[in-house]
């Protein structure tokens, strides 16, 4: 359970960088949504994610790797969707709503590499750092 919790805060802590950092990148809300926004991105990661790493790995093997960042802008994409059926208030290159766009993607890309670099800091941290 504490683990869960963690990995909640990690990706708070991710989300919010991202939205400071990250041009197009956007989000309205309160300190409780974005609590619900990291464990709806967590999920996704979860759930999600490892199922349609296992159906790209024929394609994944093929491009050496390179589907794997497809995967991650797709996962910050449905988080994305998600936060707007929930009226959490994330945004990328403003969607949703509308099509997605080229700012949307590049994004969701940025979004992603930073989310990844944060967590394996943190993963790094946590690996060195005497505790449980």
């Amino acid at each position: 359970m504490f683990n869960i919790l963690v990995g909640i805060v990690i990706n708070a802590i991710a989300l919010i960088a991202a939205v400071k950092f990250v041009p197009g990148a956007a989000f309205t809300g309160d300190l409780w949504k974005l609590a619900i926004l990291a464990a709806v991105f967590g999920v996704v990661n979860v759930y999600l994610r490892p199922i349609v790493k296992l159906l790209a790995l024929p394609l994944n093997l093929i491009t050496f790797g390179l589907v794997g960042v497809v995967i991650n802008i797709a996962m910050v994409l449905v988080s994305a969707a998600i936060s707007d059926n929930l009226h959490l208030g994330f945004t990328l290159g403003g969607w949703p709503p509308g099509a997605i766009e080229l700012d949307t993607i590049v994004a969701a890309f940025l979004v992603s590499l930073l989310i990844g670099f944060v967590s394996a800091v943190v993963a790094l941290f946590r690996r060195f750092v005497p505790g449980d």
